[in-house]
């Protein structure tokens, strides 16, 4: 019964832990992509908006969101940086497993049958 107290305690303390490294791990990650933005990268903002960088200095980047349409975002504001979708395919090769799973693709109708039904 002694020792009942002390192993709740790890057990709940070593889970936290490990949790608060994996944060710091996946913040310091971000900051090193936000730092690292340059004139030409297609990226992503926290609300969802896709632009492409077109000036950057030490707090903000401007992005274009469309043709002549430029706006100014903080970096913190950038989610992540797209990679070139066509510079996957010819890397990876044109294999059906390589597609995108929003990519439309043919099924027979037997297997439209099977979706249809499925509960």
């Amino acid at each position: 019964m002694e020792l009942l107290f002390p192993l709740l305690l790890v057990a709940l303390l070593v889970p936290m832990f490990l949790g608060v490294r994996r944060q710091k791990r996946e913040a310091e990650k971000v900051a090193t992509m936000q730092e690292g933005l340059k004139v030409g990268d297609q990226v992503i903002t926290t609300s969802g908006l896709y632009g492409t960088v077109v000036e950057a200095d030490e707090t903000t980047v401007d992005l274009e969101i469309a043709e002549e349409v430029v706006t100014t975002w903080l970096r913190q504001a950038i989610r992540e940086v797209r990679i070139d979708d066509e510079a996957d395919e010819t890397t990876t090769g044109d294999t059906e497993a390589d597609e995108a799973p929003g990519t439309a693709t043919e099924e027979s109708a037997e297997q439209t049958e099977t979706r249809l039904t499925k509960d």
